[in-house]
């Protein structure tokens, strides 16, 4: 299963924005590099022979990052951000609006991602702004899977 197996190392992306460097978190929460294992995180990395070749490196030999970088947007090449609107009952209670009979799916450029810690930006006259996030990374694109099985393809989340 990728996301049980998932959660020994975490994959990441650090560094300036537009300049970021792979590396991976460990079991002790340190950052290490992991430049000199992949090129970048990205569809290949994480797909499940990209994922069965990541679990043969031990995180502990890789280099350590010295400082406290900025995290970046986990994965590159993202084509599309498909989401769901009004998904949780709560969400529907905060807007007052009505729990829809079937879900809200809408899509997003891909210029709303940021890193975890960046700061939002809000489109000149904008009022309003809402930017929760939740976003699972498929390890299989463009395949639906039912929910007892979902978990299984789920190679990281934000």
């Amino acid at each position: 299963m990728i996301w049980k197996e998932a959660r020994k190392m975490k994959l990441c992306r650090y560094g300036r924005n537009g300049f970021e460097k792979p590396g991976v978190i460990d079991a002790q929460g340190q950052l290490r590099d992991f430049s000199g294992v992949v090129a970048n995180i990205d569809q290949e990395t994480i797909s499940p022979k990209g994922l069965a070749r990541l679990r043969k490196v031990r995180p502990e030999s890789l280099p350590l990052v010295r400082g406290n970088p900025r995290f970046g947007v986990p994965y590159t090449g993202i084509s599309k951000f498909v989401a769901i609107g009004l998904n949780y009952v709560d969400h529907a209670h905060e807007a007052g609006l009505q729990i829809p009979a079937e879900p809200v799916v809408f899509m997003k450029a891909t210029t709303c991602i940021g890193g975890p810690n960046d700061d939002v930006q809000q489109p000149r006259n904008s009022t309003k702004l809402d930017y929760r996030s939740r976003s699972p990374l498929s390890s299989v694109p463009g395949e639906v899977r039912s929910g007892g099985q979902a978990l299984d393809y789920v190679a990281g989340t934000r």
